[in-house]
């Protein structure tokens, strides 16, 4: 049996190794199509007149968070417990994901597409189904959706455990978490032509966020273990709650802080274009000189 064992581990270790040099291609080959996209559309308009700089510097950024997650110290603490396991998920869901979306890569990453398979998606995108699924109303709905099911799904035990079985299952778990968190962010973070009204962006965050709260509190508020005690820490029951605290508030403060400045910037922009919408009183407009002001009712 110990050598089955050491068998077992062995082939594990040479997946996770395998995987691992996977991930790193395919995010250089991600990274290498959107900056190869941004030469040309930077070369064709101008720096920064269509993709501002700060929008390269998010991907860019989000690029290393999802190296630095799965391929460092942190992927080391989520291997020794689920609240670490679970710190690593946040940072994929909360940080990965919206920093990609920020970076609005659909635009360089078609650039970057030899010039047949181009013109392929820009026949896909002209499609009447692909229309509709891009509008941003039913991107939102769809991303709110995905994000749902893809949290709860992978942190059921059956799944969860799974995962940390078999590499190439936590692989895909993870490519699940920063896909799903991409596609529910650039409806608010993205470009400016693909993004959500802020009334419909309020209402997608507060939404996907209740479930995420949910599936928290369930994990805080458990009076035992849920998890098999072979994934959990060696206070099983503390390390779960942990884990469902580190969901639970990191969630709800990202989601909530979005919400109010969306909402914010919103009222703002109201007050520009229309200040008796937000209930501000309209400036006193002054007499002609020669007229009392009851000669004018």
């Amino acid at each position: 049996m110990p050598a089955v064992t050491r068998a077992a581990d062995a082939g594990g270790s040479v997946e996770a190794g395998l995987l691992t040099i996977l991930l790193a291609l395919t995010v250089a080959l991600l990274a290498a199509g959107y900056g190869r996209g941004v030469h040309e559309l930077w070369a064709r308009r101008g720096a920064g007149a269509v993709l501002p700089g700060w929008r390269v510097a998010a991907f860019g950024t989000g690029v290393l968070v999802v190296l630095a997650a799965d391929a460092g110290p942190l992927a080391a603490t989520a291997q020794r417990s689920f609240a670490g396991h679970m710190t690593q998920h946040m940072v994929l869901l909360l940080v990965a994901g919206p920093l990609l979306a920020a970076g609005a890569a659909g635009l360089p990453l078609s650039l970057a597409c030899p010039v047949r398979l181009r013109r392929r998606l820009a026949r896909l995108r002209s499609a009447p189904a692909t229309r509709a699924l891009r509008r941003p109303a039913t991107t939102a709905l769809l991303a709110g959706a995905a994000q749902t099911l893809v949290l709860w799904v992978w942190h059921l035990p059956a799944p969860y455990v799974v995962a940390l079985e078999r590499p190439a299952v936590h692989a895909l778990e993870h490519a699940c978490f920063v896909a799903g968190s991409w596609l529910l962010w650039a409806p608010v973070l993205g470009a400016s032509r693909h993004r959500l009204p802020a009334p419909a962006a309020v209402l997608l965050l507060a939404a996907t966020m209740l479930p995420a709260s949910a599936l928290g509190a369930v994990l805080t508020f458990a009076p035992q273990p849920i998890y098999p005690s072979g994934v959990l820490g060696p206070d099983p029951l503390a390390d779960q709650q942990l884990a469902g605290l580190l969901m639970w508030a990191p969630m709800d403060v990202a989601v909530l802080a979005a919400t109010l400045t969306v909402f914010l910037r919103w009222l703002l922009h109201l007050q520009r274009r229309q200040p008796e919408t937000v209930g501000l009183p309209r400036p006193a407009v002054p007499a002609p000189e020669g007229r009392t002001e009851g000669a004018w009712r």
